[in-house]
């Protein structure tokens, strides 16, 4: 499958909350490629997926279906994609320095998150002793490995949005 040579054209104001990130037209170039190579192996891993209806005589859309929604899930509740969004864009975080990152979580809300993120295994909390303790949020090997197979897919969608644009436009 092929991108889309369609680009959105975006005129930044102040009604946007970020200018869009300029990149060189080679990188930008070389962002897009990478996302068709993504899309190409996605591709090929959902063809082997599917061809296994001889190994699961009972397996049928329904399943399928199920299975994706339940792997998704983690993704689906409010907050969890800022919170992996911010530990792989920006690395370890105390607590306060997340909540400064996330623009309107409450104190409550983001340590349910981590707490729930940490039971998922995709957030570990690291706690050095003090004096004080210090307890830092930083993302698993998982969580780690998630973030960079979601990266072209958010990629993909910051192009498509103007949001990532070449240089040269």
């Amino acid at each position: 499958m092929e991108l889309s040579s369609r680009t959105v054209s975006v005129v930044w104001d102040e009604n946007m909350t970020t200018p869009p990130l300029r990149v060189s037209r080679e990188d930008y170039n070389d962002v897009r490629s990478s996302i068709e190579n993504a899309i190409s192996l996605g591709g090929d891993i959902r063809g082997i997926l599917e061809s296994q209806k001889e190994l699961n005589p009972t397996n049928d859309l329904h399943n399928e279906v199920c299975r994706a929604g339940e792997a998704l899930s983690v993704f689906g509740s409010r907050w969890t994609i800022e919170i992996l969004s911010a530990l792989y864009i920006a690395g370890p975080r105390r607590f306060n320095q997340m909540k400064n990152l996330l623009e309107g979580i409450s104190s409550r809300t983001l340590s349910d998150k981590l707490r729930y993120l940490a039971d998922e295994g995709l957030v570990h909390r690291q706690v050095t002793e003090g004096p004080p303790i210090r307890v830092s949020y930083l993302l698993t090997e998982h969580g780690r490995t998630c973030g960079r197979l979601l990266s072209p897919l958010v990629a993909h969608l910051k192009i498509h949005l103007g949001t990532v644009i070449a240089q040269d436009e």
